[in-house]
């Protein structure tokens, strides 16, 4: 595992430990020798992070639309930015260039970006890692969710059990390393029904 994709908020959050946990987890990638993909924002999270990558010598690297550069969010001291046309190409391009993906607090967007890569986990449109960097609890009403998804019969356990949860940084990197996808498609029950 070389990259980890960091989902998180353009904005700091209200508690001084979201922006902590940030840079714990930014100096967790670095001493795991991971390089960074976020975003490409200077603003919120998104700056926290890579600025604390940036700062413990390690490489951020950030994917951006270009609306968000022309509105002067985008920062310019990154390893490397790449400027993308839209939403859906900047998300592709994130995915395509890590290894695994790690949502810290954040908004509708953060929600947004975690449940795409997901829910390409759960096709199989991919095997890589995802994790929930669970900041005080930030994660637990959608931990909650979910498990009543499970429970209602709209999503199968093995595939909540994707969802790496940790509220240690090195813990959840190290869970990341460590994971093993589902050995079966959302699909195999239904197909062995029919």
């Amino acid at each position: 595992m070389k990259s980890i994709c960091v989902y998180c908020g353009s904005s700091i959050g209200a508690k001084p430990i979201y922006a902590q946990a940030a840079q714990a987890f930014a100096r967790a990638l670095v001493q795991a020798q991971c390089s960074l993909v976020y975003g490409g924002g200077r603003v919120g999270l998104m700056g926290v992070i890579a600025d604390e990558v940036l700062a413990a010598g390690g490489r951020a690297i950030g994917v951006i639309p270009e609306l968000l550069v022309d509105k002067e969010v985008g920062h310019t001291g990154l390893s490397e930015l790449h400027v993308v046309p839209d939403m859906h190409q900047r998300k592709r391009k994130m995915a395509d260039l890590a290894d695994a993906f790690v949502a810290l607090p954040g908004g509708a967007g953060t929600l947004e970006e975690l449940f795409e890569v997901y829910t390409w986990a759960q096709l199989g449109y991919h095997n890589k890692a995802i994790g929930l960097y669970d900041i005080g609890g930030y994660y637990a009403p959608l931990v909650g969710m979910l498990q009543h998804t499970v429970r209602e019969g709209f999503m199968q356990q093995s595939y909540l059990n994707v969802l790496q949860i940790d509220t240690d940084a090195n813990a959840l990197i190290d869970k990341l390393r460590r994971y093993q996808p589902p050995g079966r498609d959302k699909w195999a029950t239904q197909r062995e029904a029919v």
